[in-house]
C-alpha cells in the first residue's frame, strides 16, 4: 500500500507566518559558503543539504491520510483541511469510490470535506465508514447557513454511510480494516489496515493511559506487530502534565506505547498548532534518542510531514 500525508497538523490549520518564513532564511544564510552560489547546480546542491526543517515544513493543514491499495481502491483517514490539498493533487481512485474513515468529529477532522473537489463530482461515491451512528448529521451540520453556501443536501446523493464497531473486519479489496476505542473527549478511534501481510495503524487524538498497554483481543488486532503507525505525539511530557483530559499524548508516551506493542515504525502525528519547524525537530530528536535509549534501536521513528509519501 501508498501511504500520503496531505494534514498532519493538530486542532487548528497552521499557515507557516513570515517570522518563521524569515526564521528559515536566516539558518539558511548562516550556513551557505561562496562556492555554494557558484552555479545553479551548486545551488540545488546547497539547498539539498539544508535539514528538512529549513528547506521544508511539516505542514499546517489538519488530519486527512490517504492510502491506496495493491487494486488502486483508496482508503482516506480523516477529513481535516489536508483533504482540499489531497482533492487537487491525488487522482480519485479508478473505480471513483473513496472509503473514508473518521476517527471522530472534532472540527479539525472534518473542516477539509466541504472543500474536498470530487464530493461535487457526479460519478464520486464517498463512502462514510465510523463507530459513530450520528456520522451523517455530524458532516451535514457544517454545511448549512450560514456556515457554509452550499447545503450538504446538494452532495448528500454521493455519499453512502456505514456504521462499524470495535472488533469488526471491514474488507476492501484485499485489505482488512478494523478499530477500537481511544480516550479523548467525546471518544476516537484508531485504525488498522492490512493488506499482504503488512499493517499500517493510524491512531490520531489518543491520550494514552495504563488501560492501552493491556493486550486484549481488540487491542492487539489493531496494534499488534503494525509495521508503521501514525500516532497523536502532540506534547511534551510538561505539557501532557499540564493538559491532562485534553485527548492528546506525549512523544514519550507514544514511544513507550509503540515499544510494548512491538511497532516496527511510528510516525509523530496531529503536531502542535503552536510548534514551528525548529521546534517539531527539536522534539524528533529527542524522540529518536528516547526510543534509541529504551528499544535498544529496534524502533525506528520519524515525523509525519504533508505531502510526504511512503511505500509499505
Amino acid at each position: 500500500m501508498n501511504i500520503d500525508f496531505w494534514g498532519v497538523r493538530g486542532s487548528i490549520p497552521t499557515p507557516l507566518s513570515s517570522q518563521q518564513v524569515r526564521t528559515k532564511l536566516i539558518a539558511a544564510l548562516q550556513r551557505i559558503k561562496p562556492e555554494d552560489i557558484q552555479s545553479d547546480a551548486a545551488k540545488e546542491s546547497f539547498v539539498k543539504s539544508l535539514p528538512w526543517w529549513i528547506s521544508g515544513t511539516v505542514g499546517g493543514n489538519t488530519p486527512c491520510v490517504e492510502l491506496t491499495l495493491s487494486n488502486g481502491e483508496k482508503i482516506v483517514f480523516d477529513a481535516g483541511s489536508g483533504m482540499r490539498v489531497m482533492g487537487k493533487f491525488s487522482e480519485p481512485p479508478a473505480d471513483k469510490h473513496y472509503h473514508l474513515f473518521m476517527s471522530h468529529f472534532h472540527w479539525d477532522h472534518i473542516q477539509g470535506l466541504p472543500f474536498f473537489d470530487s464530493i461535487y463530482n457526479p460519478n464520486i461515491v464517498i463512502e462514510v465508514y465510523s463507530p459513530f451512528p450520528k456520522m451523517k448529521d455530524y458532516l451535514k451540520s457544517q454545511m448549512v447557513a450560514p456556515f457554509y453556501p452550499v447545503d450538504f443536501s446538494a452532495v448528500e446523493k454521493h455519499f453512502v454511510f456505514h456504521h462499524i464497531v470495535p472488533g469488526q473486519f471491514i474488507k476492501i479489496g484485499d485489505a482488512l480494516v478494523s478499530c477500537t476505542k481511544m480516550s479523548h473527549p467525546g471518544d476516537s478511534y484508531s485504525y488498522a489496515v492490512i493488506e499482504g501481510g503488512k499493517k499500517f495503524v493510524y491512531a490520531t487524538d489518543v491520550e494514552l493511559g495504563t488501560k492501552d498497554f493491556v493486550s486484549g483481543e481488540e487491542r492487539g488486532s489493531v496494534f499488534e506487530g503494525a509495521d508503521i503507525m501514525l500516532i497523536d505525539s502532540q506534547y511534551t511530557v510538561e505539557e501532557a502534565l499540564r493538559k491532562a483530559n485534553w485527548g492528546h499524548s506525549a512523544f514519550c508516551y507514544a514511544i513507550d506505547f509503540a515499544v510494548a506493542w512491538k511497532i516496527k515504525k511510528m510516525y509523530m502525528f496531529h503536531h502542535e498548532p503552536t510548534y514551528d519547524d525548529r521546534k517539531l525537530n527539536t522534539i524528533l530528536e529527542s524522540a529518536r534518542w528516547y526510543a534509541n535509549y529504551i528499544s535498544d534501536e529496534s524502533l525506528e521513528i520519524d515525523i509525519a510531514r504533508e505531502g510526504f509519501g511512503l511505500t509499505l
